[in-house]
């Protein structure tokens, strides 16, 4: 049965231990913080926190203020501020709490729900950090391809064969130039005899006598 303990250095004021060797069945309802270093099954409701030592298990639906873990707990919590699984938690269920505190090391198996993403508050853009933009990676130096240098008395290396050269395509035929219109011949002009110069003594015109036989 649950107990209430005067403060003592591991029990603060007013809260409501459960012994390691204590056993409770049922559901539990309180105004006060609730220590469980035993066993619970059932259903839990507090208006204020829970806390499950190394030593207590807990295997109930939870409903409380603050939940701190770190034992065993089966089932689901619902917290009002936050829930807390520290290093030495081990929990299977689903979590519904505005804040929840997974710590480094803590075994968890369950869903996790922070409530209604739409009524959340929302950032101002000054307290975003700004990303930091991806540097530019420099291009990798060209390789130089190494040279092969011939052994004695080794045979040469058959010439890789020449490509061919693509096929020209066949030339079109030379397209005719326009025939010129024909122009008109000059009429034959008949030689002018040159012009008797002056003071020159005009050649002697031969006469030519023809004698006839009798």
């Amino acid at each position: 049965m649950a107990t209430a303990r005067t403060p003592t250095p591991s029990s603060p004021d007013g809260a409501t231990i459960i012994g390691e060797s204590v056993h409770i069945r049922g559901q539990l309802n309180g105004g006060e913080d609730l220590h469980v270093l035993g066993r619970v099954e059932g259903r839990v409701d507090l208006e204020r926190t829970l806390v499950v030592a190394q030593s207590g298990i807990v295997k109930a639906e939870v409903s409380v203020k603050n939940a701190i873990i770190s034992g065993v707990v089966v089932g689901n919590i619902h917290a009002t501020e936050s829930v807390e699984l520290t290093r030495e938690g081990r929990m299977v269920g689903d979590i519904y709490s505005p804040r929840i505190i997974i710590v480094d090391g803590a075994s968890f198996r369950g869903n996790v729900d922070m409530g209604d993403i739409a009524n959340m508050p929302a950032r101002k853009p000054s307290a975003e950090r700004p990303r930091p933009a991806p540097a530019a990676r420099p291009a990798p130096p060209p390789q130089a391809r190494p040279t092969l240098t011939a052994k004695p008395g080794a045979k040469p290396a058959a010439p890789a064969p020449a490509a061919k050269a693509p096929e020209k395509a066949p030339d079109k035929a030379p397209e005719k130039a326009p025939e010129k219109a024909e122009q008109p011949r000059p009429a034959s002009v008949t030689p002018l005899e040159p012009p008797a110069a002056k003071g020159l003594p005009q050649k002697a015109q031969k006469t030519r006598v023809i004698v006839k036989r009798k």
